[in-house]
């Protein structure tokens, strides 16, 4: 059978404001628990379809969000590690500082929720064999961070380029270009991570197929292709064992409604309703659904590619 694993990373506004070298608006700092995430939890629920959720530490404790997680995995998705303050330069800091963002995460979680997360994926798809060392010690089972997509890679570059231009400074940092040539279907990593070995499994982000041009199968292309071009991407992704489609919860966040008019014009995606956004991620998962994929969490994933 044909896999698609839907997960959500779970980045609140702070995040976003932070690629953009942009000061947190307060009234809207919580806007991905307590706006966007009804949402999906509705649309998941509707589409019958299970979900990874990244979980960042800090947040678990914050605004009744424990309370938010737990009725997630009473619905049936699943909880994993997206580090205690999502760092976009984890990479850069020491071994210490990283292996206390992966403990952190999963003793956070696992107090908020009870559950204890076997799966991780890195702030920003950025990760180094460092990193993996340390998931590693930590007792993780699975990770889901290498995206091999060169139209990304390019874009982020060009993003934070421009945005240094304006005469701000993103938190945002650009992985190894060698990530390119990492495999785009499940594999065991070896030394370095980007080359198949025989360490811990990894479940890239979703890109189309190679002759395709590995372009990028998440949420944001999605919601900005619209229902035509969800469709059509997921022509191009299919044939792939696996589809891990990674979605954030900006990806059914609304401008208007949710107070986040000041991040719109710096946020492409925001310019497209929740309800829009929507019509584009049911698309996609119809269309994954025609093509012979049935719906696993990340987890059920790992086990089986595994």
């Amino acid at each position: 059978m044909r896999v698609a694993a839907v997960s959500v990373d779970l980045d609140e506004i702070p995040c976003y404001a932070a690629i953009h070298g942009l000061a947190p608006d307060g009234d809207a700092a919580h806007a991905i628990y307590q706006k966007a995430l009804p949402r999906l939890r509705r649309l998941l629920d509707e589409e019958g379809v299970p979900c990874t959720f990244f979980v960042i530490g800090r947040d678990v404790p914050e605004q009744g969000n424990a309370a938010r997680l737990r009725a997630l995995v009473h619905d049936g998705h699943e909880l994993a590690n997206h580090t205690l303050d999502h760092h976009y330069d984890l990479t850069r800091r020491d071994g210490a500082t990283i292996r206390a963002q992966i403990q952190g995460a999963m003793d956070a979680i696992e107090e908020g929720t009870g559950v204890r997360p076997t799966g991780f994926r890195a702030p920003g798809y950025t990760i180094t064999d460092a990193v993996f060392e340390a998931l590693v010690d930590a007792g993780v089972q699975w990770d889901s961070s290498v995206f091999p997509c060169p139209g990304y890679w390019a874009a982020k570059a060009a993003a934070i380029g421009l945005i240094r231009a304006r005469g701000r400074r993103s938190h945002s940092i650009v992985d190894d270009p060698r990530v390119l040539g990492a495999p785009a279907d499940p594999y065991r990593v070896g030394r370095p991570y980007h080359r198949r070995g025989q360490g811990l499994l990894e479940l890239p982000v979703a890109v189309t197929r190679d002759l395709t041009g590995r372009l990028p199968y998440i949420g944001t292309t999605l919601a900005l292709g619209g229902e035509a071009g969800a469709r059509l991407l997921t022509r191009m992704v299919a044939g792939r064992p696996l589809v891990c489609l990674e979605l954030h919860g900006i990806d059914l966040a609304d401008a208007a409604e949710d107070g986040l008019s000041f991040l719109a014009p710096h946020q492409p995606d925001l310019r497209r309703t929740a309800a829009q956004k929507a019509l584009a991620i049911r698309a996609a998962l119809s269309a994954l659904r025609a093509a012979g994929y049935g719906f696993e969490t990340m987890s059920e994933a790992a086990t089986r590619f595994g």
